[in-house]
């Protein structure tokens, strides 16, 4: 979809479709006010009758409205003009684009930002609105019958505002958020790709094909042989119950001068967890495929930034397999090797991202990062503390777990900080080994995080534990995406304090 901006009064605008605000209180928005003045008092007569409801995300399509250049006219519901804020400007363009997308409408004007959203300046109500548009516009039909999947005819949105200097600030801001939402797009089409078609091999190929795009990347994919090589016991005891090899894909993006430290992200795919030899119940095993979200949304995160070409060094870090109950699988007893040289006892082989985890941030190090982020689907536990709305932050680094919430913020894919010390690692102790990959049932996602932790000193580091936003369930089943935009914000901000 494009996505343009514009400074013209909307009532001689010649368009498709003119998308206007509607508020609950006594006044609308100017812009509103302007429209229905111009109709000769049509929305005000919808709004009287109860035709036409400001509830949020609520729409009502008039055709061929009077006194408008526009063919069509389509009335939003923002709730309250009080409560008008980031998340109801994001999920009234949502809306219109779900609404538009069941006509034939070919392009359409909006008008949302013109009358200012709280807190928002030009730049991010262009880039909020090119991200809810791409968001709602998403389609994942790669296995579907062409038939039955008629697609949107909408193919351009203009968004509106008051002065030209804003629309050319929103202009930026447009760009800035397709190239965000291409990686979130990267994200969801890896994760909501079926496990048999999406495995490891598969993730390494697609990594691959996207450096191959970009000048400004490269990639180095390493196979079990390799992975024998370096140690990583922890990474290789996952693979072994699955027919399907394991790789690690180690994705370069270069926007500085060589010598600059770069920022690691590290994320954990598990193309399908079955839980291993401690299986998992049957019901809602089909959603484990999401089990490599943490991987999918760094990958993802990698493309956005081919897009927006920060001046930073970027390297993303996947390790990648399955895991599968077999003859070869990890038992429950067994003990492994990291490549940091720590062992572990596997307690439960559906502790398997901590496993893979620990040893891709040793590999980590080699980079000597200046920040190191991992993203993981990585505990149950995270999701009953949390649900989905928020993704859980765990750093012991008090100033970078405050710029990840504050990215997360601004971005509207919003994240909780979590507490991970030393006293969580407790539970974690083993008999026979240097530590045991479970602990206690409480506190589940600070333990996994603590065991994260013993992989990752001296290092600046933030752990994401994405196991509650990664992914809806129910009749919205599919990847999210998340938490692609909260990295893009965390790396443009950092780039903006660059020299």
């Amino acid at each position: 979809m494009e996505f343009k901006t514009i400074s013209a009064d909307p009532v001689r605008r010649k368009t498709a479709c003119l998308v206007v605000a509607v508020v609950d209180g006594r006044q609308q928005p100017a812009t509103t006010r302007h429209v229905d003045e111009a109709t000769g008092g049509l929305i005000s007569a919808l709004l009287s009758e109860g035709d036409v409801n400001a509830k949020p995300g609520d729409t009502h399509l008039v055709v061929q409205p009077p006194g408008l250049a526009a063919e069509r006219l389509l009335l939003v519901g923002c709730g309250k003009a009080a409560d008008y804020d980031a998340a109801a400007y994001r999920k009234a363009i949502a809306a219109a684009v779900a609404r538009l997308a069941r006509t034939r409408v070919g392009d359409a004007l909006v008008t949302l930002a013109r009358d200012g959203v709280a807190s928002l300046d030009a730049y991010t109500l262009g880039r909020q609105g090119a991200e809810a548009a791409a968001a709602a516009a998403y389609r994942f039909d790669e296995h579907k019958a062409k038939s039955r999947t008629p697609k949107s005819a909408l193919k351009r949105l203009t968004l509106s505002f008051d002065t030209r200097a804003d629309a050319n600030q929103g202009a930026r801001g447009a760009d800035d958020g397709m190239g965000v939402s291409a990686g979130v797009k990267f994200a969801r089409d890896l994760a909501n790709r079926p496990p048999n078609i999406c495995h490891p091999t598969h993730m390494a190929e697609q990594a691959r094909k996207l450096a191959n795009r970009h000048r400004s990347m490269s990639i180095e994919v390493l196979g079990e042989t390799q992975m024998k090589k370096l140690g990583m016991g922890a990474l290789l005891s996952v693979a072994h119950g699955s027919e399907q090899p394991p790789r690690l894909i180690v994705l370069k993006y270069r926007g500085a001068p060589a010598g600059e430290a770069p920022i690691v992200l590290v994320g954990k795919a598990i193309t399908f967890d079955t839980g291993g030899i401690s299986l998992k119940p049957p019901p809602g095993m089909d959603e484990m495929k999401f089990d490599m979200g943490g991987g999918a949304a760094v990958l993802g995160t990698m493309a956005a930034l081919a897009e927006l070409k920060p001046r930073l060094n970027v390297i993303a870090v996947v390790p990648a397999c399955e895991n599968m109950p077999s003859g070869r699988a990890s038992r429950p007893g067994d003990i492994v090797e990291t490549m940091s040289g720590q062992t572990v006892e596997i307690l439960n082989t559906d502790a398997e991202g901590r496993l893979i985890l620990c040893d891709a941030l040793t590999y980590a190090r080699r980079f000597k990062p200046e920040v190191v982020i991992d993203a993981a689907t990585l505990t149950g536990a995270c999701v009953i503390a949390l649900g989905h709305q928020y993704t859980a932050v765990f750093s012991p680094n008090d100033a970078l777990a405050h710029e990840l919430l504050a990215a997360g913020e601004r971005a509207g894919d919003p994240a909780w900080r979590m507490p991970v010390n030393a006293e969580y690692g407790e539970s974690l102790k083993s008999n026979f080994a240097d530590v045991a990959n479970v602990g206690a049932r409480e506190g589940g996602s600070s333990i996994a995080a603590a065991f994260l932790s013993r992989f990752t000193e001296g290092l600046t580091w933030a752990h994401l534990d994405i196991a509650g936003s990664a992914w809806k369930s129910g009749r919205e089943k599919g990847a999210t995406g998340r938490p692609v935009q909260l990295l893009c914000e965390f790396l443009l901000a950092r780039q903006s304090r660059r020299p």
